[in-house]
């Protein structure tokens, strides 16, 4: 890491002003190195900011603070000690990332209180952050922290609502218990529910086609933040508080369900940083494509050496039901079940097979009870004959009650990862968990797949071993929802979920059906939209341990699909977002050593897009011989149709055809 530091001041941007009340208000200003972005702050009896971007609006004058379990309100005018800014220009060597580099260039402004505590902002150019850090000697209770984003308009929001029904109780609090996984909701700032909450990422649309993605990072031993409609054009936080009671439950008993919750959201060591608060901010859509704001704010990598990591594809058995054909034994959770899909992979260079759910006694949360058709060693010395990893699923509880057991048993056998399903939560006490066995897992070189979870807050950043994250709505459903719209959704991903990072979403479905076609299917699931759809989602959706959703049986009669996704990278050297515009198409570039990847994606609208390709660095020079999986004559009524061409690329212009629901694949 190369890093260079400017201590510019103290007290610096100052300017001592009066309320009516005649007690002072203190406010200082802070600029991102281009000078777009202007962070203005005030300090009075609580302290609020505002920020433009140029002549627009990010946000009005919105109050931030901090409520203690004894009275204590982070943040008072009085309580001032000194201020510091500086700046920060450096380069993040990046691991398992969709680049190798980040460039990490900001200007800072540290407001140090007296009580020992203070309160960073940072600009970015492409954004804004802020977060309180403590240092007191005792561990402290947080009852409340104040975040709130204040609208100057009544803007159209992207709005990804927890999935809850009105129950008996309290649904403030039944809504904490959530999968993360919904699609958005399209509204006006005024027209939300003022009962339901939402997770984050949430997308803002601002004047000027410019858009706010509100992220957090460095999430530890701390809640994650719900937005819900505030007074005005406001958002305001709602955090879940800490699980008193926790009763054993929920998917085949494979959760600790809250029964009954404390009235603070954290009791956390005296000495701390707390969760960045961060805005992502765009002039074009197409910039969203490329954040890097919540890999640079987490904390770097606690794992010295990384070089057991090893990211790639998997085969992966729950999605297609085990559905295979052609062979003389019971398709199933078995032994022979999954050397097929062993061989399968060991064939095409698929570098994993997991074995989902079924594989340990169901209902026991007990990952040493294995059921009596699978034995685990004599699948791992098969698999390790064929040069695959095996990885295995585990429900939450079933690891957490004896983690480090588990976790050495299972590595000592030889397996090489874990897919850790359904957390559903994301109180201080679940956080918590995805950090003791992020660890965990580093010691034993375990690589982790959080399934179930909420959206990442940088962890991969700081355990690199976290290859992925769900917290989308993914392929999965696609086998139970008949209303599903999957194609609209998916051009909305990388504008909004993935600007928080890496993404479970498990494409590679072989059945694709068009609009009127797609039919959910749960023991034979079929995906929306084009083959070549499918195809560029490898390029388009970021996920260092990548899913064959599909059958094997059905990808040896698509072979040469198989081909393409067995070569396409899972990490990157370099990503450069060339078009797009939020829910209607996405085109990506991104580049392994000297090959690009050029990936597109549309709605159900039949789109030719123009792309320039002088933006990216192709040291071959501007001739370059470019393989086009694109989609065929008759996709819009065949989904499967699709045609592979080669053609020479003369020039920096290159025209990519998408039928609806379509996609398209181009290899420099």
């Amino acid at each position: 890491m190369k890093k260079l530091v400017f201590l510019l001041a103290v007290f610096c941007g100052v300017n001592m002003t009066y309320g009516a009340n005649k007690s002072n208000i203190v406010e200082y200003e802070l600029k991102s190195p281009n000078k777009k972005i202007e962070i203005k702050i005030s300090v009075g009896n609580e302290v609020n900011y505002s920020v433009k971007h140029g002549n627009t609006v990010i946000i009005d004058n919105s109050p931030i603070s901090m409520e203690l379990g004894d009275g204590t309100i982070l943040g008072q005018i009085g309580l001032i000690k000194n201020v510091k800014k500086s700046s920060v220009n450096e380069v993040i060597d990046a691991n398992f990332y969709k680049k190798s580099k980040v460039i990490n260039d900001y200007n800072e402004l540290i407001i140090n209180f007296k009580g020992n505590y203070k309160l960073t902002f940072r600009a970015f150019d492409d954004g804004v952050a802020y977060r309180f850090s403590t240092s007191f000697k005792k561990p402290i209770i947080v009852k409340k922290e104040n975040v709130n984003y204040c609208f100057d308009d009544d803007y159209v929001a992207y709005i990804p609502y927890v999935n809850a029904r009105k129950g008996d109780g309290n649904f403030l609090t039944q809504q904490f218990f959530t999968s993360f996984e919904s699609q958005y909701t399209i509204d006006s700032i005024s027209k939300m529910d003022t009962e339901r909450i939402a997770f984050t990422p949430l997308l803002i649309c601002l004047k000027d086609g410019k858009k706010v993605v509100i992220v957090e990072s460095d999430l530890e031993d701390y809640p994650g933040t719900f937005f819900r409609k505030g007074e005005g054009n406001s958002l305001e936080a709602v955090q879940a508080t800490y699980p008193k009671v926790e009763e054993q439950g929920g998917h085949n008993m494979l959760q600790m369900v809250v029964k009954e919750r404390e009235n603070y959201v954290a009791k956390v060591n005296g000495t701390r940083n707390f969760p960045w608060r961060a805005m992502v901010i765009s002039e074009n859509d197409a910039e969203l494509m490329d954040s890097d704001m919540v890999y640079k704010l987490a904390s770097p990598s606690r794992v010295d050496n990384v070089s057991w990591i090893k990211p790639g594809k998997v085969a992966w058995d729950w999605w297609n039901n085990w559905n295979i054909w052609g062979v003389d034994f019971k398709a199933g959770i078995n032994n022979d079940t999954y050397k097929y899909y062993i061989d399968f992979a060991s064939k095409n260079g698929i570098e994993y097979v997991i074995l989902d759910e079924g594989w340990a006694v169901n209902k026991q949360a007990d990952l040493f009870q294995v059921v009596p058709e699978i034995n685990l060693e004599e699948l791992v010395a098969y698999a390790n004959d064929r040069n695959v990893g095996l990885v295995l699923w585990a429900g939450y509880y079933a690891i957490d009650r004896d983690m480090e057991h588990v976790c050495k048993h299972y590595s000592e056998m030889g397996i090489k990862g874990f897919k850790v399903d359904f957390m559903d939560r994301d109180d201080q006490k679940v956080v918590d968990f995805y950090y003791r066995m992020a660890a965990m897992a580093a010691k034993y070189h375990l690589f982790v797949d959080f399934h179930g979870a909420y959206k990442p807050t940088g962890l991969s950043r700081t355990y690199p071993n976290v290859l992925n994250f769900e917290g989308v709505y993914g392929l999965e459903q696609s086998k139970w929802d008949d209303e599903l719209n999957q194609v609209n959704y998916e051009c909305m991903i990388p504008y909004i979920r993935q600007v928080a990072g890496n993404l479970d979403y498990t494409q590679g479905a072989m059945d694709n059906a068009t609009k009127y076609h797609f039919r959910a299917i749960y023991t034979n699931p079929m995906s929306q939209g084009t083959r070549c759809r499918q195809l560029a989602e490898y390029v388009i959706f970021e996920s260092p341990f990548n899913m064959l959703c599909d059958s094997p049986t059905k990808y040896m009669q698509n072979q040469e699909c198989v081909d393409f996704i067995a070569k396409v990278p899972t990490v990157w050297d370099e990503t450069v977002a060339l078009d797009g515009k939020l829910g209607e198409y996405a085109v990506i570039a991104r580049r392994s050593g000297e090959t690009w990847y050029i990936g597109a994606i549309t709605n159900w609208k039949e789109r030719t897009v123009e792309i320039d390709l002088s933006k990216l660095d192709r040291t071959n020079g501007t001739n370059r011989t470019s393989k086009i999986y694109m989609d065929g004559v008759n996709a819009n009524r065949f989904a499967k149709d699709y045609k592979i061409i080669e053609k020479e690329i003369k020039d920096n212009k290159i025209v990519m055809e998408m039928k609806s629901g379509g996609g398209t694949v181009i290899i420099l």
